[in-house]
């Protein structure tokens, strides 16, 4: 009993107490130690002792109204005692404008109202939701990956960066830093000259591997299973995997290829706060993992590691082109690519890239940033998101703008939470004019757009979020605007070239210059560059490739 995660329950009624943890332990006992109490003060008595024994709290679940002690009251504490634990409020259906307040005060990760029953459909889909996350940022140590490496090696970054998107739980080891890295450098019979190196549980120790190495290393599919498929998806970002749902659900055979990891640009924001049904907001990897599991549930495949070179067409068939000289061949194809930052133009930038200089950020790469200065370039939503994350570890948060409104491509709800921030600071009309260092990032040069000035400050952190460069240079006949983005449906007919479509039929919605092949999400000419609609794209694409796939 002492391994297993606890679950506390506490409510005052002696009723409602034992019902609460008889559901619990019906469901939840095999693998989780559950722990009652009746009041605030006694459940904080608890989970004081439970933290002393270094015994981990994975979920509390409380009553509103209690004596003494309010749950919220009372969760407010546990969150400061025991941040990681999901918190979970029983209240009834006056209290709920307390309860939304607590999303936002107390980072209360749900409320649900009173009765329960029965708890196969109220209760349990809830809190198994709530453990699965808590399980995802607490895997047992022996599926623990170790990196050693160093700090500001590009490829060190690029195996982290990889381990991190794929929910692949590692510990990282700086040489320079960690004892444990030199002795299991040695223990491994290898030099400096292999690093980075990857320790894989029960594997071999990998030197330096490339992504697709060290996926099949760690057992993800790097290959697909059948020859021919009803839709090949190319792109797990949000509109890849909203189309994967919902073609193998129904009943489409569907393969998603993916050259880096699921999720896209979206599976790197700390947090999505306007995405609907979520109040408290959610975090792009935690979407991104939650629409992997929807969509390999119903049977899609999910092909990672796999760089797309190229595009055929052979008869009826639509063949995708991989680096190496496979093909995936299907019936219709989705191309969900996204894009990717645009890359900042001054000089010392190509040099220092990926030691200090990153496109992008995870949600855990501000850890790495702790108590040091960070400086972000952009000015929409997913440079916002990064500026809050960061703010959260990093002294101080410096955001580069080179317009003269923050507002002017950013949500307000950001906008607002970037002004109230005390450790975040905004440089309106403000460019990067150079970067410098020795081996990594030390330097920058900014320069202010309306007089010229210059100033270098000292940072070895710089973050870039501008522009959108989509990716498609593989799409070979396929018809792109002049920025590469493809064209698709009436917009295509319109364009130059139109004159391209090949059939009598006036093309579908989302369906590009070749019949068959569709785009959707950021890739797509015109689009809204926001997950929701992304995902909007990604799920009308399946009734578009039914229709399609009835006139062949």
């Amino acid at each position: 009993m002492a391994s297993k995660p606890t679950i506390l329950a506490v409510d005052d009624d002696p009723v409602v107490s034992q019902a609460i943890a008889r559901d619990l332990r019906k469901r939840y006992g095999g693998e989780y130690r559950l722990v009652s109490a009746t009041s605030g003060v006694e459940a904080l008595g608890l989970l004081d002792e439970l933290i002393l024994r270094d015994r981990s709290v994975a979920l509390v679940v409380s009553d509103q109204m209690m004596p003494q002690m309010t749950g919220i009251e009372m969760l407010a504490e546990v969150r400061e005692k025991s941040p990681e634990s999901k918190l979970l409020l029983l209240t009834a259906y006056a209290d709920t404008d307390v309860a939304i307040r607590a999303i936002n005060d107390i980072a209360l990760d749900y409320y649900m109202f009173k009765p329960w029953d029965p708890p196969e459909e109220h209760l349990y889909p809830i809190v198994d939701g709530l453990l699965d996350d808590w399980i995802g940022a607490h895997p047992p140590e022996i599926s623990e990956v170790r990196v050693l490496g160093h700090r500001w090696s590009e490829r060190s970054y690029e195996i982290k960066t990889f381990l991190a998107r794929n929910h692949v739980p590692y510990r990282w080891l700086d040489l320079e830093r960690d004892e444990e890295a030199r002795l299991l450098l040695d223990l491994a019979n290898r030099t400096v000259d292999d690093l980075p190196l990857v320790l894989v549980p029960d594997g071999d120790s990998l030197a330096s591997p490339s992504t697709r190495e060290l996926a099949t290393a760690l057992g993800l599919r790097t290959r697909a299973e059948q020859p021919l498929y009803d839709l090949c998806i190319v792109g797990a970002g949000p509109a890849g995997l909203a189309a994967a749902v919902y073609a193998a659900s129904e009943g489409l055979s569907t393969v998603v290829v993916e050259r880096d990891a699921p999720g896209g640009q979206a599976a790197q924001s700390a947090s999505i706060e306007n995405y609907l049904g979520f109040p408290k907001g959610l975090s792009g990897a935690d979407l991104t993992h939650r629409a992997v599991a929807q969509a390999a549930r119903f049977g899609a495949e999910t092909v990672l590691a796999s760089d797309v070179t190229g595009f055929e067409t052979r008869g009826p068939v639509r063949a995708v082109l991989l680096e190496g000289g496979d093909a995936i061949e299907a019936r219709a194809v989705l191309v969900a690519t996204g894009v990717s930052y645009r890359r900042l133009d001054a000089p010392g930038v190509k040099e220092l890239a990926l030691r200090g200089v990153y496109y992008g950020a995870s949600a855990n790469e501000a850890l790495q940033c702790e108590d040091e200065d960070v400086y972000i370039v952009g000015a929409a939503n997913s440079a916002g998101q990064a500026v809050l994350n960061f703010a959260r570890h990093a002294r101080r948060v410096v955001m580069l703008v080179r317009g003269h409104e923050l507002a002017a491509g950013m949500s307000q709800y950001l906008v607002d939470r970037i002004r109230s921030t005390p450790n975040v600071e905004v440089r309106l009309g403000t460019e990067v004019a150079a970067v410098s260092g020795s081996g990594h990032l030390e330097r920058l040069t900014l320069v202010d757009r309306a007089s010229g000035d210059e100033e270098e400050v000292k940072t070895s952190w710089l973050f870039v979020f501008i522009g959108a460069t989509p990716r498609t240079d593989w799409v070979g006949e396929v018809a792109r605007d002049a920025k590469g983005f493809l064209v698709t449906g009436q917009e295509m007919i319109a364009s130059p070239g139109g004159e391209r479509w090949p059939l009598p039929r006036a093309p579908f919605a989302l369906e590009t210059s070749v019949p068959g092949v569709f785009a959707a999400g950021d890739v797509r000419q015109d689009s809204m560059k926001r997950v929701a609609s992304a995902v909007g794209e990604g799920a009308m694409s399946v009734y578009l490739v039914h229709r399609y796939l009835a006139t062949i």
